[in-house]
C-alpha cells in the first residue's frame, strides 16, 4: 500500500506500507539511487512494514521493492508499470 499525504511546504509525504509477514524489505528507486540501505521497512507494532519519507510534487518515479533474499518485486498499488530493460517491470509512483 502507498499513501499520500500532501506537505506545508507543497512536497508530498509518501508512506510504502507492507504487511509484517513478507519480512525484511527495502524499497529503492530513483528517489534513493536504488539503495538498498536508503530505505527499509521497519515492522510496526500494527502488523506492518513501513518506511515514509517527502518527495517534490508532481514527479514521477521508478521503484521497486527488495527482500532479504536479493528478489525484487512490484507494489500492485503503484501509478503503473513499466519495462525496466531487464525483463522485468519496476512501478511508478506519481507525486
Amino acid at each position: 500500500m502507498i499513501k499520500r499525504a500532501p506537505t506545508q511546504d507543497g512536497s508530498v509525504k509518501i508512506t510504502f506500507v507492507m504487511p509484517k509477514d513478507v519480512g525484511p524489505v527495502s524499497v529503492v528507486g530513483d528517489f534513493n539511487h536504488w539503495d538498498p540501505l536508503a530505505s527499509p521497512l521497519r515492522a510496526r507494532s500494527n502488523g506492518t512494514r513501513s518506511v515514509a519519507m517527502t518527495l517534490p510534487a508532481g514527479e514521477v518515479y521508478r521503484f521497486r521493492y527488495l527482500d532479504a533474499a536479493g528478489r525484487f518485486f512490484d507494489d500492485a498499488d503503484c501509478d503503473g508499470h513499466e519495462d525496466n530493460g531487464y525483463g522485468q517491470t519496476h512501478g511508478l509512483l506519481r507525486t
